[in-house]
């Protein structure tokens, strides 16, 4: 735990050390907060130090996260090494957090959000409406699967997990004839020239966090909070309290197909969120605005709408 110093700034026995994947967009996303730091409190070089862990996320790559235990297996490992006392801080992608956190971790913040759309990738159709009949679409995600199924039936979703590097090899070598991914990951990795085109977020709803980085730290680390304070961005967590309250009032992860999206615009948020049938041929979508000091309620109202007008063995088809 930070100590406060007679002036309240953390003081730090040792190099602040900032736990994260190993991932190449992972450490992209951790640079990114160590440039805010270094800038924003002047820390000299040597002052920070990343430690890479290995999740077991990162080492199951045979099948879907849904079948493997859920989005937990991206933080677990983090989550252990901060609670003993291994970091000071872990970094992560929002979108992979799972709903209910390790009991004694908390996100301290985020940092500003990028932008949140998924992009196409394709070397055959600009949109997925083009795509020849009966093409293999890879992805991860249930979610996009199932967004992609809703416009094109006929397509087949195949299983495309790795690194972002990996999966547009894959697409690239025509084992698939087209991929998605998050925008905000590309253009981190200045990998967004393989952009084919940007899906519209009315049509494709971004997963709840997606373009976020949060930042989480060991509960009620007073010191290490108020050290992060300014790098944090308030705007962002107001749209994320939404979207994570959508998730916990439904109950959803990355093991149903859902998604959720918050905009700020002065002092009123909107949320438009989806539920999607695995093979998306059934779909409800509700959009929920409110001020935005009532950000959690509005999302828990969107989960509410679409719960009421599921029926029962929605997601089994």
């Amino acid at each position: 735990m930070a100590d406060l110093s007679p002036a309240g700034r953390p003081k730090f026995a040792h190099p602040l050390k900032i736990g994260t994947r190993g991932s190449p967009l992972a450490l992209a996303q951790t640079r990114k907060a160590v440039c805010r730091l270094e800038a924003d409190h002047g820390l000299a070089a040597g002052k920070t130090e990343i430690v890479v862990i290995k999740t077991s996320g990162d080492m199951i790559l045979d099948r879907p996260l849904a079948e493997a235990g859920g989005k937990g297996l991206f933080t677990r490992e983090l989550d252990t090494a901060l609670l003993n006392g291994g970091i000071d801080i872990a970094v992560h992608s929002a979108k992979d957090l799972p709903v209910a956190l390790s009991q004694g971790v908390e996100i301290a913040g985020y940092l500003p959000r990028e932008d949140a759309r998924d992009a196409w990738i394709s070397p055959l159709a600009p949109h997925p409406r083009e795509l020849p009949r009966g093409c293999t679409v890879g992805t991860a995600s249930l979610r996009r699967g199932a967004m992609v199924l809703r416009l094109r039936p006929d397509l087949k979703i195949a299983l495309l997990r790795g690194n972002i590097e990996t999966r547009l090899a894959k697409a690239g070598k025509g084992e698939f004839a087209a991929t998605l991914l998050a925008l905000a990951g590309l253009e981190r990795l200045g990998l967004d020239d393989r952009v084919t085109a940007i899906l519209d977020p009315q049509e494709f709803v971004p997963a709840p966090g997606q373009g976020a980085i949060a930042l989480t730290v060991r509960a009620a680390d007073r010191g290490m909070l108020h050290f992060l304070a300014p790098v944090l961005d308030p705007p962002t967590a107001v749209a994320l309290s939404a979207e994570r309250a959508f998730l916990r009032v439904l109950g959803a992860s990355c093991q149903i197909p859902a998604g959720a999206y918050a905009r700020l615009a002065g002092e009123n948020l909107t949320i438009k969120a989806i539920v999607l049938s695995p093979d998306g041929s059934r779909f409800f979508e509700s959009e929920v605005s409110g001020p935005a000091s009532g950000a959690e309620r509005i999302g828990e109202t969107a989960a509410k709408d679409l719960a009421a007008r599921m029926p029962a063995g929605f997601f089994d088809s």
